[in-house]
């Protein structure tokens, strides 16, 4: 697949680069590019990430690195079976728990959630940085929601993390994901409340708590262009066919059209008086056409 020129791979983290080192320096380079253009595509394009991501895969299947790479590319494009795989086999690389919480979710998505919640309570839990406990959090919360324990769902989020008013990366969706569950169990006053503090934390549009907000507000968006483009065309359709809508139109239009049909043919009878009383001497067949055209007229 092609790769723009710009892409030189040096954009990638330094401890993928130290990973690529093992490889050949023009494997190295072709490796690196591949997954920068992963990282470059997998939100605005997951399809043309994964495809990326299989292309460095071939290239390199034995580096950490690229094995996540395609794990989180697989994930995106909800190939849990093929996302789990991956991401195993870069732990046994690795050795690291880090990828613990998206695991449990691949099982979620596999439709397993039992199994999110026996590793959520596993001790690889607790080998997590906080961030990564807040995500086991979120994902543990999901498996009760999937097994239809809304109650214990909202439990399961309640945390120190939670109610800290400190704002750290996880802070807008922990907040959204607690807001949504007290949405889901019936407590509409609570929910509002907490999908404005998820606002107040979303600094980069990570969630949309601020639709939500309107939503239980009873605001409705209209897009303008919408409404624009139905004002154009009613206006095109007002041009050709006139206002329908009021019956005292149209009979004004007909009773205009009729003083002016009226006014043309008295008109012309005006001028065929005219024309006689200056020809007293026309011939028989100026008076054929004479009253040719008085016919006409009438």
């Amino acid at each position: 697949m092609p790769i723009p020129d710009d892409v030189t791979g040096d954009e990638i983290d330094k401890d993928v680069r130290q990973e690529l080192q093992s490889l050949p320096k023009g494997l190295a380079e072709d490796v690196a590019r591949n997954l920068v253009m992963v990282a470059n595509l997998i939100d605005e394009d997951p399809e043309q990430a994964y495809a990326y991501s299989k292309i460095a895969l071939r290239l390199a299947s034995r580096v950490a690195a690229v094995r996540e790479a395609a794990g989180f590319a697989a994930y995106a494009t909800q190939k849990y079976s093929e996302a789990l795989a991956e991401f195993r086999a870069a732990r046994r690389m690795t050795g690291s728990v880090e990828l613990w919480p998206v695991m449990a979710d691949c099982e979620r998505g596999l439709g397993r959630p039992e199994r999110a919640m026996a590793m959520a309570g596993e001790p690889e839990v607790q080998k997590l940085d906080k961030a990564g406990q807040v995500e086991m959090r979120l994902v543990a919360a999901g498996a009760r929601r999937d097994m239809g324990q809304i109650d214990a769902a909202i439990v399961t989020l309640q945390s120190p993390e939670l109610a800290s008013n400190s704002v750290q990366p996880w802070t807008a969706r922990l907040r959204y994901a607690y807001a949504d569950a007290l949405l889901a169990a019936g407590r509409e006053g609570e929910a509002r409340e907490w999908f404005a503090k998820a606002l107040e934390a979303d600094k980069d549009g990570a969630t949309d708590a601020s639709d939500r907000l309107a939503e239980l507000d009873g605001v409705e968006f209209v897009d303008a262009h919408d409404e624009h483009d139905e004002q154009d065309a009613q206006d095109a359709q007002d041009g050709v066919h006139g206002d329908l809508s009021d019956p005292t139109d149209v009979r004004d239009d007909a009773d205009d059209e009729q003083d002016d049909l009226s006014d043309d043919v008295v008109d012309a009878q005006s001028d065929e008086s005219h024309d006689s009383d200056e020809s007293d001497d026309v011939v028989t067949d100026t008076d054929t056409d004479t009253d040719t055209e008085g016919d006409k007229s009438s």
